[in-house]
């Protein structure tokens, strides 16, 4: 077999795999020579040699496919992973009803905040009104978000200082991001925190920025003997002392005169806390607090 000394090694093939059969054997080919051993011709009553494998990306010669035969089918609309979700925005206030009707809170996309001190019942109200709605409707609840950190995470009995200070902020940003996130895509959400009166820029002025001017807050404060059954009944780090308790009951009686509604459970279950909530939501739908 003869090969062209000092002639250049040949490409790759064209598809990027393997070699072609004559790029194997590199040299300019001449007339009347051949680049390898001819192919011989099988023996009489002997069994034909079936022909070697194309090698990896060979595409043999003949016709192109026809170009609608490898053709990209977009996929059904009803497939998962293609539907298409609304960017969540700010939340605008709820439009008042003609005044002749009654607003209907459960049948309405809302978005609520509830406040209240530890022990008043937020995450139980919050989680039943949101359970028992015509519509869809989330609980987001602060502390839980807050409590995604795991490695780090900075509990405020342990002291308040500014690890503590950021993850409640943080966990107030993410909460409304989500919230902005389900509104826009038709779901009510109602959110629940101990906002302080004495702290605007961070409470109510938070939530503001965070959600929109179109969240409405309704404030939970039962009388300070029942916070403190409330609390007892609590573990973890959710639970306070009971001087802790009383501050922040203390500070939470700020909220009368701020012009938000306030309801007293301090008689009331469950149910029938989410039942003033809706006629209070009806009011604030109507009449939006000025906050």
């Amino acid at each position: 077999m003869q090969h062209a000394v000092g002639s250049p090694l040949p490409p790759p093939h064209q598809s990027g795999h393997g070699w072609t059969p004559a790029a194997q054997h590199p040299g300019p080919q001449h007339p009347g020579t051949h680049q390898g051993p001819a192919p011989q011709a099988p023996h009489q009553g002997s069994a034909p040699v079936p022909p070697p494998p194309p090698a990896p990306g060979f595409t043999p010669p003949g016709p192109a496919p026809h170009p609608t035969q490898h053709a990209h089918v977009p996929p059904a609309p009803e497939t998962t992973g293609h539907v298409p979700l609304p960017p969540g925005g700010p939340v605008g206030m709820p439009s008042a009803p003609p005044a002749t009707a009654t607003p209907d809170p459960a049948a309405t996309t809302l978005a609520v905040l509830l406040i209240g001190p530890a022990g008043a019942g937020k995450t139980s109200v919050a989680k039943y009104w949101a359970d028992h709605r015509r519509v869809p409707t989330a609980h987001i609840s602060l502390d839980d978000v807050r409590e995604w950190v795991r490695s780090g995470f900075a509990d405020p009995q342990s002291g308040w200082n500014d690890h503590s200070e950021a993850q409640y902020r943080l966990a107030r940003r993410t909460c409304g991001f989500a919230a902005r996130n389900f509104l826009a895509n038709g779901i009510s959400c109602i959110l629940d925190d101990a906002v302080f009166p004495d702290r605007p820029v961070v409470g109510l002025g938070g939530w503001k920025r965070h959600v929109g001017p179109g969240l409405l807050p309704v404030v939970l404060l039962p009388g300070l003997e029942i916070v403190l059954e409330r609390n007892a009944e609590r573990s973890g780090n959710r639970r306070l002392t009971d001087e802790e308790v009383a501050r922040i009951h203390g500070r939470m009686a700020g909220w009368y005169g701020s012009g938000l509604p306030i309801i007293d459970n301090s008689q009331l279950d469950i149910p029938q806390t989410a039942q003033v909530l809706n006629d209070v939501l009806s009011r604030s739908i109507a009449s939006p607090p000025n906050w």
